[in-house]
């Protein structure tokens, strides 16, 4: 019987080191996507700033920034002087809100910013969290030291979300 329970605990061990594998592989799959996307998002406003396209002229207004941009892809907007958080794609201002509220306590890990969304804390949804905390770091409205995000200084109070 104890033979038995030993093989199966074996093969369980297996499965989920190779689980880990790919979940590895598709982690880095992802922040490789991420990153070309961030690219070609970056290229896309460049152009329409530089043409004077609408990209350019959309103003600070929260109605003149999309939530999704072409193909269904959340834009963030770099933070700007007077520039409300409400700009945000929403999913970007539940982390946000997120950031001004512990912001007494502290910077947060994404672990605790994943749990405070109300996500399951398992890698996978960390990891997406950690993503979104560090393209909000990339546009300015967080920042972050040694895996802790916080907000950024000018973004705090005047950008919240009422």
């Amino acid at each position: 019987m104890l033979g038995l329970l030993e093989a199966r605990e074996s093969a369980a061990r297996e499965v989920i080191e190779r689980l880990r594998e790919e979940a590895d592989r598709v982690l880095a799959e992802l922040g490789e996507a991420e990153a070309g996307l961030e690219r070609l998002v970056i290229a896309r406003e460049t152009v329409a700033e530089v043409l004077g396209g609408p990209a350019a002229q959309m103003g600070e207004t929260a109605g003149s920034y999309a939530d999704a941009g072409p193909m269904g892809v959340m834009v963030v907007p770099h933070r700007r002087e007077g520039l409300s958080a409400r700009v945000l794609p929403e999913e970007y201002q539940r982390l946000f809100a997120v950031l001004v509220a512990g912001a007494a306590g502290g910077p947060m890990r994404a672990r605790d910013l994943t749990v405070a969304l109300g996500r399951e804390a398992m890698p996978a949804k960390i990891e997406c969290v950690r993503s979104m905390a560090k393209r909000l770091v990339a546009r300015g409205w967080a920042v972050a030291d040694q895996g802790l995000f916080t907000v950024a200084a000018g973004s705090g109070a005047g950008s919240a979300l009422v």
